[in-house]
């Protein structure tokens, strides 16, 4: 054998890969798709499957009790029929007022608050990220248990201190005469949950911006300054300018929260949307529809009309506070 066909040997043995070593992960275009492959896998079962049925569930009514084969296909049945529903469309009054009620006021009090921590509290400022980080990553349902026994009407400490301020000279005479109801009056338990849920992401909102105001460069402020424009002005036209892309993500992330509540009214409401449906959010309405009325087919279409509207929703903020004009 020549040299020439020693040489050429090794060179199609290479270019000849098996099987097997493809399985082994010797082929370099392989092996990413093997370490790729238990992701897949799971995202395939969890995540693509369920999307997958709930669109083919909105199409068909379907009895679970009689398993998958009673399946019958009713084509567009059911989101006509979720479309002409009044309690979906009180589902719809009530998600936006909790989530407009709740929402809107953790930005006007993130922003000025992140503002304030970064130019007053800077020694403290990363305990103080964590202390208003704390509300979100605790269990939600502990969270709305916990206000559940605060707004309670007879042993609340919320009532407690109501009544404690209105045994004051002045003061006192703004304070209701008697206790509040607060999750049994249509008109208090509204007010109420959107307080909890305020409470709760205040802070991942405070957060987003403190981050975002560390990245601001202190020259601009101190053009700024030089130029002798007041504190009120470095804010309106350096501070918020550059928190433009993080509000755009921060409302983005509020609106879908705000489209999906559910755990902080379905425990405050005892799983039933509060006295008159106030505050039966259209999540509650779904789980009430397939799990209650075992009506699958209509929860199914509900979802996606939900989906809909939330990226509806995104693409009008994505108009409104997008930055492809500024680049």
């Amino acid at each position: 054998m020549s040299a020439q066909e020693q040489v050429a040997e090794p060179r199609g043995a290479r270019a000849r890969v098996s099987l097997i070593d493809r399985l082994r992960g010797r082929d370099p275009a392989v092996a990413p798709w093997l370490f790729l492959a238990p992701f897949l896998l799971l995202f395939a079962v969890f995540g693509v499957y369920p999307i997958a049925f709930s669109f083919y569930m909105s199409l068909h009514d379907w009895d679970p009790v009689r398993g998958l084969a009673s399946a019958r296909f009713v084509g567009l049945d059911n989101y006509l029929f979720v479309l002409a529903d009044e309690w979906f469309h009180q589902s719809l009054i009530s998600t936006a007022w909790l989530a407009l009620a709740s929402g809107v006021p953790q930005h006007l009090v993130a922003i000025p608050l992140a503002c304030f921590i970064d130019s007053r509290l800077r020694r403290t400022r990363d305990w103080l990220a964590a202390l208003y980080f704390l509300p979100y990553v605790t269990s939600t349902v502990a969270i709305a248990i916990m206000f559940t026994a605060l707004l309670s009407r007879d042993f609340g400490m919320v009532n407690l201190l109501l009544e404690s301020i209105a045994r004051l000279p002045v003061v006192g005479a703004l304070m209701p005469a008697g206790p509040i109801d607060w999750l049994s009056d249509p008109d208090r338990i509204r007010p109420a949950v959107s307080m909890v849920v305020f409470w709760r992401f205040v802070g991942f909102n405070t957060l987003l911006y403190l981050a975002a105001l560390q990245g601001i460069p202190r020259e601009l402020y101190e053009a700024a300054r030089l130029d002798g424009a007041s504190a009120w002005q470095r804010f309106w036209h350096v501070t918020l300018p550059m928190l433009k892309p993080v509000a755009f993500f921060a409302v983005t992330l509020s609106i879908i929260g705000g489209m999906q509540l559910f755990e902080e009214p379905f425990v405050l409401s005892g799983g039933r949307g509060g006295p008159d449906q106030a505050v039966m959010t259209t999540a509650i309405y779904l789980y009430r529809s397939a799990f209650e009325f075992s009506d699958f087919g209509a929860a199914s279409a509900m979802s996606w009309i939900l989906v809909l509207l939330m990226a509806l929703l995104s693409a009008l903020v994505t108009r409104w506070l997008g930055n492809r004009g500024d680049r």
